[in-house]
Protein backbone atom coordinates (compact mmCIF):
# COMPACT_ATOMS: atom_id res chain seq x y z
CA UNK A 1 0.00 0.00 0.00
CA UNK A 2 1.37 3.45 -0.88
CA UNK A 3 0.98 5.91 1.73
CA UNK A 4 -0.88 8.07 -0.87
CA UNK A 5 -3.47 5.36 0.01
CA UNK A 6 -3.14 6.15 3.61
CA UNK A 7 -6.59 7.87 5.69
CA UNK A 8 -7.06 10.71 7.87
CA UNK A 9 -9.98 12.83 8.81
CA UNK A 10 -10.40 14.94 5.97
CA UNK A 11 -9.99 18.23 8.49
CA UNK A 12 -6.91 16.90 9.94
CA UNK A 13 -4.32 19.73 10.46
CA UNK A 14 -0.52 18.29 10.77
CA UNK A 15 2.45 19.82 12.11
CA UNK A 16 6.21 19.51 10.34
CA UNK A 17 8.65 21.06 12.66
CA UNK A 18 11.85 21.58 10.49
CA UNK A 19 9.64 21.50 7.37
CA UNK A 20 11.98 23.64 5.95
CA UNK A 21 14.74 20.46 5.79
CA UNK A 22 15.13 17.47 3.51
CA UNK A 23 12.81 14.95 5.48
CA UNK A 24 10.20 18.00 6.87
CA UNK A 25 9.45 19.66 2.89
CA UNK A 26 9.19 16.10 1.25
CA UNK A 27 6.57 15.10 4.56
CA UNK A 28 4.59 19.16 3.93
CA UNK A 29 4.54 17.89 -0.04
CA UNK A 30 3.19 14.54 1.05
CA UNK A 31 0.95 15.47 3.05
CA UNK A 32 -0.57 18.88 0.93
CA UNK A 33 -0.92 16.58 -1.96
CA UNK A 34 -3.03 14.47 0.13
CA UNK A 35 -5.13 17.30 0.57
CA UNK A 36 -4.49 17.87 4.17
CA UNK A 37 -4.00 21.16 5.96
CA UNK A 38 -0.15 21.62 6.71
CA UNK A 39 1.73 24.16 9.11
CA UNK A 40 6.09 24.03 8.87
CA UNK A 41 7.87 25.26 11.44
CA UNK A 42 11.46 26.57 10.99
CA UNK A 43 13.68 28.69 11.93
CA UNK A 44 15.54 27.97 8.74
CA UNK A 45 18.87 27.55 10.29
CA UNK A 46 19.54 24.46 8.60
CA UNK A 47 15.94 24.66 6.47
CA UNK A 48 16.20 26.35 3.43
CA UNK A 49 13.79 29.22 2.42
CA UNK A 50 13.35 27.52 -1.01
CA UNK A 51 11.95 24.21 0.35
CA UNK A 52 9.13 26.52 2.05
CA UNK A 53 8.95 28.49 -1.12
CA UNK A 54 7.87 25.68 -3.15
CA UNK A 55 4.82 25.29 -0.87
CA UNK A 56 3.45 28.71 -0.27
CA UNK A 57 0.66 28.73 -3.45
CA UNK A 58 -1.07 26.21 -1.73
CA UNK A 59 -4.10 27.27 0.41
CA UNK A 60 -3.41 24.00 3.08
CA UNK A 61 -0.12 24.92 3.99
CA UNK A 62 0.91 27.70 6.13
CA UNK A 63 5.02 28.66 7.20
CA UNK A 64 5.80 29.77 10.79
CA UNK A 65 9.11 30.90 10.94
CA UNK A 66 9.97 29.93 14.60
CA UNK A 67 12.60 27.75 16.77
CA UNK A 68 11.52 24.88 18.98
CA UNK A 69 13.60 26.30 21.09
CA UNK A 70 11.28 29.23 22.44
CA UNK A 71 8.01 27.33 24.30
CA UNK A 72 5.37 30.16 23.30
CA UNK A 73 6.10 29.23 19.87
CA UNK A 74 5.95 25.66 20.01
CA UNK A 75 2.82 26.11 22.29
CA UNK A 76 1.17 28.40 19.10
CA UNK A 77 2.31 26.14 16.43
CA UNK A 78 0.28 22.76 18.10
CA UNK A 79 -2.56 25.26 18.53
CA UNK A 80 -5.49 23.19 16.78
CA UNK A 81 -3.25 20.22 15.87
CA UNK A 82 -3.71 16.68 15.57
CA UNK A 83 -0.59 14.98 14.55
CA UNK A 84 2.93 16.51 14.66
CA UNK A 85 5.56 15.57 12.65
CA UNK A 86 8.64 16.50 14.95
CA UNK A 87 11.56 16.92 12.53
CA UNK A 88 13.42 20.00 14.14
CA UNK A 89 16.84 18.91 15.24
CA UNK A 90 20.38 19.80 13.96
CA UNK A 91 21.87 16.39 12.52
CA UNK A 92 25.51 15.16 11.52
CA UNK A 93 27.65 13.16 14.01
CA UNK A 94 30.69 15.10 13.66
CA UNK A 95 28.91 18.77 13.61
CA UNK A 96 28.06 17.67 17.36
CA UNK A 97 31.28 16.97 18.49
CA UNK A 98 32.06 20.25 17.41
CA UNK A 99 29.39 21.75 18.98
CA UNK A 100 27.53 19.62 21.93
CA UNK A 101 25.61 22.49 24.33
CA UNK A 102 23.99 23.38 21.15
CA UNK A 103 22.88 19.84 20.02
CA UNK A 104 21.70 19.81 23.77
CA UNK A 105 19.80 22.74 23.19
CA UNK A 106 17.85 21.76 19.83
CA UNK A 107 17.34 18.52 19.84
CA UNK A 108 16.70 18.14 23.79
CA UNK A 109 15.19 21.17 25.20
CA UNK A 110 13.54 21.63 21.37
CA UNK A 111 12.28 18.48 21.45
CA UNK A 112 11.09 18.16 24.73
CA UNK A 113 9.23 21.64 24.42
CA UNK A 114 7.47 20.71 21.29
CA UNK A 115 6.41 17.14 23.55
CA UNK A 116 5.29 19.34 25.98
CA UNK A 117 3.56 21.94 23.50
CA UNK A 118 1.76 18.26 22.06
CA UNK A 119 0.83 17.23 25.64
CA UNK A 120 -1.24 20.50 26.66
CA UNK A 121 -2.64 21.17 22.75
CA UNK A 122 -4.21 17.67 23.32
CA UNK A 123 -2.28 16.56 20.09
CA UNK A 124 -3.06 12.80 18.82
CA UNK A 125 0.05 11.38 17.82
CA UNK A 126 3.38 13.08 18.06
CA UNK A 127 5.80 11.23 15.76
CA UNK A 128 9.66 12.49 16.04
CA UNK A 129 13.16 11.48 14.30
CA UNK A 130 15.24 9.71 15.95
CA UNK A 131 18.34 8.04 14.47
CA UNK A 132 20.77 4.63 13.85
CA UNK A 133 23.42 6.78 15.69
CA UNK A 134 21.84 5.57 19.31
CA UNK A 135 22.85 1.90 18.61
CA UNK A 136 26.36 3.29 19.17
CA UNK A 137 29.00 0.98 19.37
CA UNK A 138 26.65 -2.26 19.27
CA UNK A 139 28.59 -4.64 17.34
CA UNK A 140 25.68 -7.48 16.16
CA UNK A 141 23.76 -7.20 12.88
CA UNK A 142 21.24 -6.46 12.37
CA UNK A 143 20.58 -4.09 14.65
CA UNK A 144 17.39 -5.05 16.66
CA UNK A 145 15.43 -2.42 18.86
CA UNK A 146 16.48 -3.04 23.02
CA UNK A 147 20.01 -4.06 22.11
CA UNK A 148 21.81 -0.84 21.99
CA UNK A 149 25.82 -0.50 22.50
CA UNK A 150 27.26 3.00 23.90
CA UNK A 151 27.01 5.80 22.08
CA UNK A 152 29.49 7.43 20.25
CA UNK A 153 28.90 10.63 19.90
CA UNK A 154 26.50 13.87 21.51
CA UNK A 155 23.77 13.51 18.71
CA UNK A 156 23.33 10.07 19.38
CA UNK A 157 23.29 10.87 23.30
CA UNK A 158 20.32 14.08 22.39
CA UNK A 159 18.26 11.33 20.35
CA UNK A 160 18.54 9.02 23.16
CA UNK A 161 17.25 11.38 25.03
CA UNK A 162 14.97 12.08 23.20
CA UNK A 163 13.78 8.39 23.25
CA UNK A 164 13.15 8.27 26.88
CA UNK A 165 11.28 11.46 26.87
CA UNK A 166 9.13 9.86 24.16
CA UNK A 167 8.36 6.86 26.71
CA UNK A 168 7.92 9.32 29.85
CA UNK A 169 5.14 11.31 28.11
CA UNK A 170 3.51 8.28 26.89
CA UNK A 171 3.79 7.02 30.53
CA UNK A 172 3.07 9.87 32.67
CA UNK A 173 0.50 12.18 30.40
CA UNK A 174 -0.84 9.54 27.79
CA UNK A 175 0.58 11.45 25.06
CA UNK A 176 1.04 8.99 21.80
CA UNK A 177 4.89 8.70 21.06
CA UNK A 178 6.25 7.40 18.20
CA UNK A 179 10.26 7.61 17.75
CA UNK A 180 11.25 7.01 14.17
CA UNK A 181 15.05 5.87 14.06
CA UNK A 182 16.07 6.94 10.35
CA UNK A 183 18.98 4.94 9.25
CA UNK A 184 20.84 7.04 6.08
CA UNK A 185 17.32 8.33 4.16
CA UNK A 186 18.34 9.91 0.91
CA UNK A 187 16.40 10.96 -1.87
CA UNK A 188 15.30 14.55 -3.73
CA UNK A 189 16.00 17.78 -1.95
CA UNK A 190 18.86 16.62 0.41
CA UNK A 191 21.63 19.24 0.06
CA UNK A 192 24.71 17.92 -1.49
CA UNK A 193 26.55 21.09 -0.23
CA UNK A 194 28.38 21.95 3.08
CA UNK A 195 31.11 20.83 5.51
CA UNK A 196 27.90 18.02 7.01
CA UNK A 197 26.71 16.85 3.85
CA UNK A 198 25.09 13.35 3.50
CA UNK A 199 27.28 11.22 1.39
CA UNK A 200 25.51 9.82 -1.33
CA UNK A 201 23.95 13.83 -2.58
CA UNK A 202 27.69 14.78 -2.18
CA UNK A 203 28.86 11.76 -4.39
CA UNK A 204 26.34 12.55 -7.09
CA UNK A 205 27.05 16.22 -7.40
CA UNK A 206 30.84 15.87 -7.44
CA UNK A 207 30.76 13.04 -9.91
CA UNK A 208 28.56 15.20 -12.17
CA UNK A 209 30.96 18.31 -11.73
CA UNK A 210 33.75 15.58 -12.56
CA UNK A 211 35.35 15.70 -9.19
CA UNK A 212 37.32 13.20 -7.22
CA UNK A 213 34.93 12.87 -4.08
CA UNK A 214 36.88 11.80 -0.90
CA UNK A 215 35.42 8.61 1.26
CA UNK A 216 35.94 8.55 4.94
CA UNK A 217 38.07 5.49 5.74
CA UNK A 218 38.60 2.51 3.61
CA UNK A 219 35.08 2.52 1.86
CA UNK A 220 34.51 -0.50 3.37
CA UNK A 221 31.64 0.35 5.74
CA UNK A 222 28.10 -0.39 4.89
CA UNK A 223 24.77 1.24 5.55
CA UNK A 224 21.23 0.51 5.10
CA UNK A 225 20.52 3.54 2.91
CA UNK A 226 16.65 4.44 3.31
CA UNK A 227 14.76 6.38 0.47
CA UNK A 228 12.72 9.27 1.65
CA UNK A 229 9.11 7.69 0.78
CA UNK A 230 9.56 4.96 2.52
CA UNK A 231 10.51 6.94 5.91
CA UNK A 232 7.20 9.13 4.67
CA UNK A 233 5.15 6.07 4.95
CA UNK A 234 6.54 5.24 8.01
CA UNK A 235 5.40 8.59 9.34
CA UNK A 236 1.93 8.75 8.20
CA UNK A 237 1.67 5.23 9.34
CA UNK A 238 3.06 6.38 13.08
CA UNK A 239 -0.16 8.72 12.87
CA UNK A 240 -2.78 6.04 12.57
CA UNK A 241 -0.95 3.35 14.93
CA UNK A 242 -2.43 1.84 17.95
CA UNK A 243 -1.80 3.54 21.26
CA UNK A 244 -0.55 0.30 22.20
CA UNK A 245 2.26 0.88 20.32
CA UNK A 246 3.07 4.42 21.21
CA UNK A 247 5.87 5.20 23.71
CA UNK A 248 8.64 3.08 21.40
CA UNK A 249 11.22 3.58 18.81
CA UNK A 250 10.93 1.60 15.72
CA UNK A 251 14.03 0.83 13.33
CA UNK A 252 13.21 2.84 10.30
CA UNK A 253 14.85 1.66 6.71
CA UNK A 254 14.53 -0.86 4.05
CA UNK A 255 16.52 -3.67 5.42
CA UNK A 256 19.32 -4.00 3.43
CA UNK A 257 22.68 -3.04 3.54
CA UNK A 258 25.19 -1.22 0.81
CA UNK A 259 29.09 -1.08 1.13
CA UNK A 260 29.68 2.32 0.30
CA UNK A 261 33.01 2.06 -2.17
CA UNK A 262 30.42 -0.28 -3.93
CA UNK A 263 27.63 2.36 -4.03
CA UNK A 264 30.70 4.70 -5.80
CA UNK A 265 31.47 2.63 -8.26
CA UNK A 266 28.01 2.10 -8.77
CA UNK A 267 27.45 6.00 -9.06
CA UNK A 268 30.40 6.37 -11.54
CA UNK A 269 28.71 3.45 -13.80
CA UNK A 270 25.33 5.37 -13.68
CA UNK A 271 26.73 8.92 -14.07
CA UNK A 272 28.98 7.41 -17.27
CA UNK A 273 32.02 8.75 -15.16
CA UNK A 274 35.33 7.01 -14.66
CA UNK A 275 36.97 9.16 -11.54
CA UNK A 276 38.59 7.41 -8.76
CA UNK A 277 37.79 8.49 -5.54
CA UNK A 278 40.56 9.68 -2.64
CA UNK A 279 40.79 8.12 0.30
CA UNK A 280 40.51 10.18 3.78
CA UNK A 281 40.76 9.16 7.54
CA UNK A 282 37.48 7.65 9.30
CA UNK A 283 35.24 10.21 10.99
CA UNK A 284 35.06 10.42 14.75
CA UNK A 285 32.31 9.23 15.94
CA UNK A 286 30.74 7.02 13.17
CA UNK A 287 29.40 3.22 13.12
CA UNK A 288 31.13 0.98 10.87
CA UNK A 289 28.11 -1.46 10.05
CA UNK A 290 24.45 0.22 10.16
CA UNK A 291 21.60 -2.59 8.98
CA UNK A 292 18.41 -2.62 10.85
CA UNK A 293 15.90 -5.35 11.57
CA UNK A 294 12.50 -3.53 10.67
CA UNK A 295 9.89 -6.44 12.17
CA UNK A 296 8.83 -3.98 15.11
CA UNK A 297 7.71 -1.29 12.33
CA UNK A 298 6.83 -3.97 10.04
CA UNK A 299 4.04 -5.44 13.26
CA UNK A 300 3.38 -2.49 15.24
CA UNK A 301 3.15 0.47 12.51
CA UNK A 302 2.33 -1.61 9.70
CA UNK A 303 5.46 -0.41 7.88
CA UNK A 304 6.11 -1.87 4.49
CA UNK A 305 8.99 0.25 2.77
CA UNK A 306 8.48 0.23 -1.26
CA UNK A 307 11.71 1.55 -2.47
CA UNK A 308 15.01 -0.81 -2.13
CA UNK A 309 18.17 1.08 -2.78
CA UNK A 310 18.19 0.51 -6.69
CA UNK A 311 14.74 1.94 -6.99
CA UNK A 312 15.48 4.95 -5.02
CA UNK A 313 19.23 5.90 -6.17
CA UNK A 314 17.93 5.70 -9.69
CA UNK A 315 15.03 8.08 -8.47
CA UNK A 316 17.97 10.28 -6.95
CA UNK A 317 20.06 10.52 -9.42
CA UNK A 318 17.49 11.60 -12.19
CA UNK A 319 16.50 14.40 -9.70
CA UNK A 320 20.24 15.94 -9.10
CA UNK A 321 20.63 15.93 -12.85
CA UNK A 322 17.81 18.16 -13.24
CA UNK A 323 17.62 20.38 -10.26
CA UNK A 324 21.83 20.43 -10.29
CA UNK A 325 22.87 21.09 -13.90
Amino acid sequence: MSYQDLKFEKDSVFLVTGGAGFIGSNLCEALTDMGYQVRCLDNLSTGKQENVDLFLDRENYTFIKGDIRDLDTCMKACEGVDYVLNQAAWGSVPRSIEMPLLYEEINIRGTLNMMEAARQNKVKKFVYASSSSVYGDHPVLPKVEGQEGNLLSPYALTKRVDEEYGKLYKKLYGLDTYGMRYFNVFGRRQDPDGAYAAVLPKFIKQLLNDEAPTINGDGKQSRDFTYIDNVIQANLKACLAPGEAAGNAFNIAYGGREYLIDIYYDLCSALGKKIEPKFGPDRAGDIKHSNADISKARKLLGYEPEYDFKKGIALAIEWYKENLS
